[in-house]
């Protein structure tokens, strides 16, 4: 059965994408993004989905692309930040290895900027970042099988920690 090797969740700004790319190479395996995966099932770049579909159209996308990429993937896959509202997501995640990169108000905000090409984050990014957090961060812890807090810290080293974590578990 083939299946990811590592998948990452964590809220906008943890660093999901930079830090699987530098976890895929670190581990000589392929990176794989769900929101580019519904870009290209969509044809549109997801700020274009949000705008033209609506949310639920986009989550329906974001749900059958993280199905899709559980069974047929076996590098390191990055969700969305939203991707674990779903409960059939939730659902489907377990039994595998979930990190959760956490990240704080702040750092979030430093890295994301103030919603650029972000639909959710539009209007009052800080307010939306801090509600999004609060309101996903349990939503995380349940489906991780570990957890790297990525505050105050650069990508290589975050992505060493998770590789450690891969061969001790």
């Amino acid at each position: 059965m083939t299946r990811p090797r590592c998948v990452l969740v964590g809220p906008p700004g943890s660093g999901k994408s930079s830090v699987g790319l530098a976890l895929a190479e670190l581990l000589r395996l392929e990176f794989r993004d769900t929101d580019s995966d519904i870009e290209q099932l969509a044809g549109k770049p997801i700020p274009e989905i949000f705008f033209d579909d609506g949310e639920e159209h986009f989550r329906a996308l974001e749900r059958e692309a993280v199905t899709s990429a559980l069974r047929s993937f076996d590098g390191v896959l990055a969700l969305g930040g939203g991707a674990v509202l779903a409960e059939s997501t939730r659902a489907a995640l377990a039994g595998h290895t979930v990190v959760f990169l956490s990240v704080e108000l702040a750092d979030a905000v430093q890295r994301v900027g103030l919603g650029q090409g972000r639909p959710l984050l539009a209007l009052n990014p800080r307010a939306t970042l801090r509600h999004q957090l609060d309101q996903r961060r349990p939503l995380y812890q349940q489906v991780a099988s570990a957890t790297v807090v990525t505050d105050g810290r650069d990508v290589p080293e975050i992505a060493l920690e998770i590789a450690a974590i891969l061969r001790s578990g």
